[in-house]
């Protein structure tokens, strides 16, 4: 059990350390993410910032991601049975609500650059690991040196799944637990972090690299 995301993300510290001064960017999934990657990229002396993507959701089941769709890129994982209207349709939806997000993250700042680099994805946790595996996807897509996916609990299912993706290099996770119900059973204090706490974390984080 963690005390609150500034606990799972010291603890989270610990098992990154070699990662420090390795010209590494730390991509924090919005919002709840943030608070964890704030940390990990300070202790490890990286760059900080956000991975905007949503999920496309099943029609029948719209917690059933089908594939990720970024400002500028798309990925497909599952879409049998599903017309490419749908699919269309959602892309546009999504990509509205990104765009919002894209304006708030970065009013006084560009994304940055992952190529070549080793990337360490944080988030305060994973359930199904779906939509997070087309997040790497894009990820991937972009070049890096490297993708670490670090987060402080996880079902011991999909960190075993995570494992075995070619694209991930590394899986960290400190609680792997069987009887998994939600990310927010293994937290204390779950509160919702909102969109001003995510941007001036973000925005800390990148004046303290400016510094």
């Amino acid at each position: 059990m963690f005390e609150d995301r500034i606990d799972a993300g010291t603890q989270l510290v610990k098992k990154l350390k070699r990662f420090k001064d390795d010209d590494a960017v730390v991509l924090a999934i919005p919002r709840g993410g943030l608070p964890i990657g704030a940390i990990v990229a300070k202790a490890l002396n990286a760059l900080l910032d956000v991975v905007l993507t949503k999920k496309i959701g099943h029609p029948s089941n719209k917690e059933y991601g089908i594939g990720a769709v970024s400002v500028e890129d798309i990925i497909l994982t599952n879409t049998k049975g599903i017309t490419q209207g749908y699919i269309e349709k959602e892309i546009v939806e999504i990509r509205k609500k990104l765009k919002e997000g894209h304006e708030q993250y970065y009013r006084n700042r560009t994304p940055q650059k992952v190529k070549g680099k080793t990337v360490i994805v944080v988030d305060d946790g994973i359930a199904t690991g779906n939509t997070l595996l087309a997040t790497v996807a894009l990820i991937h897509k972009q070049r890096p040196k490297k993708i670490v996916v670090a987060v402080p609990v996880a079902p011991n299912s999909v960190i075993s799944k995570f494992k075995s993706e070619p694209k991930i290099n590394e899986v960290i996770c400190i609680k792997a637990p069987h009887n998994f119900q939600a990310v927010g059973q293994f937290y204390k204090n779950f509160e919702q972090v909102s969109d001003s706490e995510a941007i001036a974390l973000l925005e800390e984080g990148c004046q303290r690299i400016a510094d």
